[in-house]
């Protein structure tokens, strides 16, 4: 394996989709995630969408179609549009970050009584791992599917044939080493609690 394809198997996720509780969509203006968590719904892998999100925190503002003010707004347009049930879209339109995403995520199937045994996680191809590890972080006890969409014309075949695709795969790679000191400490200290009480 070369160094490419590492970079690829680690930030390239992609599973078969299987029944679940719900389908998750992290903020995002790519109208395309909620095309794709639309067909999942229509073909009846889960009862209900959740788009996550307000705006992204560096530009404070939603910078997609200018007749929505937030993520959620506009993904909850498009799953209209692609004739998902009003009431099998809910709504989470505070979050301002990936992780924000998926905490705010958690507080909403918590406020309905949900409890996420199986979910499909409808993002970005080149976002996949990243937003699986912090959904998966406020899910520990859910399985978490990846359903990615080939966006901004990156890949896994092709990421690494144009100096954006290679700018946007590295800065994932980066982006998991650096944003995960609070989750990583918070996951060890658990699982040591845990077995500390399992010696006792």
């Amino acid at each position: 394996m070369n160094v490419l394809d590492v970079f690829t198997e680690f930030i390239f996720l992609e599973d078969k989709p299987e029944r679940s509780d719900i389908i998750f969509i992290p903020g995002s203006d790519e109208g395309v995630l909620a095309v794709r968590a639309a067909e999942l719904w229509k073909e009846g892998y889960a009862p209900v969408i959740l788009p996550s999100g307000r705006y992204g925190k560096l530009t404070g503002r939603f910078t997609g179609d200018p007749a929505y003010g937030t993520e959620w707004e506009y993904l909850h347009h498009v799953l209209r549009e692609q004739g998902v049930a009003e009431d099998a879209i809910w709504r989470e339109d505070r979050a301002t970050f990936t992780y924000e995403n998926a905490l705010r995520s958690r507080e909403v199937t918590d406020a309905a009584g949900m409890s996420v045994r199986t979910a499909i996680l409808c993002c970005q191809a080149y976002h996949a791992r990243r937003a699986s590890l912090y959904y998966q972080a406020c899910f520990p006890e859910a399985k978490i599917l990846v359903s990615p969409v080939v966006t901004k014309g990156i890949s896994r075949e092709n990421w690494y044939r144009s100096e954006e695709g290679i700018r946007l795969v590295l800065t994932e790679v980066e982006h998991c080493g650096s944003q995960f000191g609070e989750v990583v400490r918070n996951a060890a200290e658990k699982k040591l609690t845990g077995r500390l009480q399992s010696e006792i």
